[in-house]
Order: structure tokens, then C-alpha cells, then sequence
């Protein structure tokens, strides 16, 4: 059964950090390319960041320079690092597999306010 697991998401003021966690199983993780996601209120669901099997990583502009992603092949987790977060980051992140592209997880919510 393919599982994702997002957790580290919280409530953190506008210049702040946080690092979210995806932690999968159930499929073959290293051959996957992984995304993370996010749904703010009311808006559909954007792509944030993108690593594929080598490692190459790409992001959307919203967010280009703030955050990185990277992966743990030994561990099947993958990461998003996020940095100077504003209020528009606010949203339920979640992680994806290229491979599996039928399956989410239950996100984590970010909080970005004062």
C-alpha cells in the first residue's frame, strides 16, 4: 500500500523557516520523482517544487530562491526547506510521486501571519 506522510508544517511568523517532511512507503522511492504541492483557501492546488531521480530540482517563481527541496533515497523521505516565508505561502502543503500519481496525503498546514 503506498503511503505519504507530510509533517512540520505549523505556525511561523512572516520571515521565518520551517522544514516539512514527506515520508513514503510502499513503492519504489528511488525511482520516483517527488513534488510538493500546496492548496491555499480557496485557490487550486499549485506545484512548488519538483526533484527528480538525480537530484536535478526545479520551483516554481513564487517561491524560486526561498525554498528547496531534496531527497533521501535511504530514508524514502523527501523535504522542503522553506525560508523568509510570507503570508501568501499560508496554504496545506502535500507531497507527490510521479509514479504513483493517483495518491496524496493528508497534508500539513503552514501558517504565515503575525
Amino acid at each position: 500500500q503506498v503511503q505519504l506522510y507530510e509533517s512540520g508544517g505549523g505556525l511561523v511568523q512572516p520571515g521565518g523557516s520551517l522544514t516539512l517532511s514527506c515520508a513514503t512507503s510502499g513503492f519504489r522511492f528511488s525511482g520516483s520523482a517527488m513534488e510538493w504541492y500546496r492548496q491555499a483557501p480557496g485557490k487550486e492546488r499549485e506545484l512548488v517544487a519538483t526533484i527528480y531521480i538525480g537530484s536535478e530540482t526545479k520551483y516554481s517563481a513564487s517561491v524560486r530562491g526561498r525554498f528547496t527541496i531534496s531527497r533521501d533515497n535511504t530514508a524514502k523521505t523527501i523535504y522542503l526547506q522553506m525560508n523568509n516565508l510570507q503570508p501568501e505561502d499560508t496554504a496545506i502543503y502535500y507531497c507527490h510521486s510521479y509514479t504513483q500519481s493517483n495518491v496524496w496525503g493528508q497534508g500539513t498546514q503552514v501558517t504565515v501571519s503575525s
